[in-house]
């Protein structure tokens, strides 16, 4: 089965998109990666999207009209990682417009049949609202996946994401994915990259690699006020995004770190990161678990030793070292959920969502749907 996931998270850095052949194997997935491609927003489009999402209040005619150009951005990267190989079916997570899962409430946008009609192919989207009408929280959806891909029976493991937001997957020894822990932890890349868009005014959005932290200093007055945040203290189930760790967050601690240069600014934020995603790991009572790393934030160095520093008896490492190129994890993951909507079986997990039960995930836009259903079925004897 040739397929292709289809990602862009709150970093807002671009879409995601992953061309795989993947087959059914045991309990989970063979897969080989066969192409790969970020394709960063235009200007334009990423310049609305960030007047669009929280804190920003978005129109209804604004929001409609962004699910359309998301749509045709989404099915511009799907075309290219595809080249000439036909799909059997697309898997597009779309682009989270707004998320308070303690409420239930959930919207991705990005018109999925923009993309189906574009490759003439099956398109699965909306993975979190199935999840959210059993009483879920929509998320994490991915450590599912996480323990086909990253669990052993010989040691205990933490698959960690670093995307705008951090979040965490806790893999004790055996696990399965029905039984795994999950939840976001914080921000990941999402204030750091404001501090330094706001700081550079507009000339960079990111500490490239952890340079500027690297050449800081952490103040412990502005990061003890940053880890006052109850969000940090919360028992899971949880999640979070950009309406509580957006911009604004940083305006409502200015007072703090406006006086710091961007050096000392980028290295009290880093620690923020790295502080929130130590604490939960060491919180979770596992014998120096082995750590993998996924998203954007294995390649800021700065953060990478910070966590290492904060966890000295874990081997950390990205998730290549499993097979798992750590850019394309999520796009990876939202290829194998859409497989499992195509076969009708759950893939949520109501102890990391909080649902009351197990359901299957994701709606189809069809093309073709007898046909591949008929393939899916034959895969899986």
């Amino acid at each position: 089965m040739i397929a292709i996931g289809l990602m862009s998270g709150t970093s807002l850095d671009g879409i995601d998109a992953a061309l795989l052949r993947l087959e059914p194997h045991g309990d989970g997935y063979a897969f080989e990666v066969l192409a790969f491609v970020t394709q960063p927003f235009e200007p334009p489009l990423l310049e609305r999207l960030r007047a669009t999402l929280p804190p920003c209040d978005g129109s209804a005619a604004r929001i409609a009209e962004l699910h359309r150009d998301l749509g045709i951005a989404f099915a511009q990267a799907a075309r290219a990682v595809a080249g000439a190989m036909q799909v059997d079916y697309v898997a597009m997570h779309g682009l989270t417009i707004y998320h308070d899962g303690a409420r239930h409430v959930t919207m991705q946008i990005g018109d999925p049949f923009v993309v189906r009609e574009a490759l003439a192919t099956t398109v699965c989207f909306d993975f979190r609202s199935a999840d959210c009408a059993v009483g879920g929280h929509g998320a994490p959806l991915v450590p599912y996946v996480d323990a086909m891909l990253f669990a052993s029976a010989s040691e205990d493991r933490v698959a960690v994401n670093i995307g705008g937001i951090a979040n965490l997957t806790a893999l004790p020894r055996g696990s399965t994915p029905y039984d795994v822990l999950a939840f976001d932890t914080g921000p990941g890349n999402m204030l750091l990259d404001a501090f330094v868009l706001e700081r550079t005014d507009g000339a960079l959005a990111l500490d490239a690699d952890g340079a500027f932290a690297s050449l800081g200093r952490c103040d412990e007055r502005a990061l003890a006020a940053m880890l006052a945040d109850p969000y940090f203290a919360a028992e899971p189930p949880k999640t979070t995004g950009r309406e509580r760790f957006g911009e604004h967050f940083l305006r409502m601690h200015r007072a703090l770190l406006g006086p710091l240069s961007l050096e000392d600014g980028c290295a009290t934020l880093t620690e923020l990161t790295a502080a929130t995603l130590g604490d939960a790991i060491a919180d979770l009572g596992l014998r120096a678990p082995r750590i993998v790393v996924g998203g954007g934030g294995v390649r800021n160095l700065a953060l990478m030793q910070r966590l290492q520093a904060r966890l000295p008896h874990c081997a950390i490492e990205p998730t290549d070292a499993m097979g798992v190129p750590s850019d394309a994890r999520e796009a990876i993951a939202f290829a194998i959920l859409g497989f499992e909507t195509l076969r009708e079986r759950a893939a949520n997990v109501p102890r990391v969502t909080g649902a009351a039960r197990a359901v299957t995930l994701g709606g189809i836009a069809p093309y073709g749907l007898a046909r591949l259903v008929m393939e899916v079925a034959k895969s899986c004897r």
